[in-house]
């Protein structure tokens, strides 16, 4: 059986005459949605009221570490004790963000005088009696949650650097307040 070149004209004709009408069926009412809420899902925009889902209860962020002393500064002051040696690094490390984020309004030798000072009203001297007397926990506490006109520092100051800040203001305090021991030591060595 040979196919002739009509044959071969007329099969793919037909062939096409199908395509093109089962290209045109058009089914818009099914017998059955399995899924409805797949089907027919609203549209919600992402920062609407009511398209936002609350955490589940008990939840935390990856590497949130919650701060128990929000409201309670005085057990800050008792409790928190800085796990941190003096060490050089240390040391360097807390001048560094001092520096960076404390030197404007406190100035470089935590007197108060700022480079801010003129425009907004005057930070309390680290340098006082009051924050000399302070535990490192109080100090780390105003680092984290602010006091008066000063703001948080929780989200800019990680808080082993908070911590390194502590020791740093503990060097300037020494160095306009030093100790009987310190004086001993400078005596010693300009001998």
């Amino acid at each position: 059986m040979q196919v002739t070149f009509r044959d071969s004209f007329a099969q793919l004709v037909l062939l096409l005459g199908i395509s093109l009408g089962v290209a045109g069926c058009k089914h818009e009412k099914p017998n059955y949605i399995y899924m409805p809420d797949m089907v027919y899902s609203p549209a919600l925009k992402a920062q609407k009221e009511g398209s936002m889902r609350m955490p589940v209860q008990g939840t935390v962020p990856r590497d949130f570490v919650p701060y128990p002393y929000k409201n309670d500064p005085d057990a800050a002051g008792r409790e928190l004790k800085n796990p941190l040696r003096p060490t050089q690094a240390v040391l360097e490390r807390g001048q560094q963000v001092f520096n960076i984020t404390c030197r404007a309004c406190h100035g470089s030798l935590g007197l108060g005088d700022g480079t801010v000072v003129p425009r907004y009203p005057r930070p309390p001297s680290l340098q006082s009696d009051k924050v000399r007397n302070w535990p490192d926990g109080s100090i780390y506490h105003v680092i984290t949650m602010g006091q008066n006109i000063m703001p948080s520092y929780a989200s800019q100051i990680a808080p082993a650097d908070r911590w390194k800040v502590v020791h740093y203001v503990r060097v300037l305090q020494r160095s306009q307040h030093p100790t009987a021991e310190d004086l001993k030591i400078l005596n010693q060595e300009s001998k």
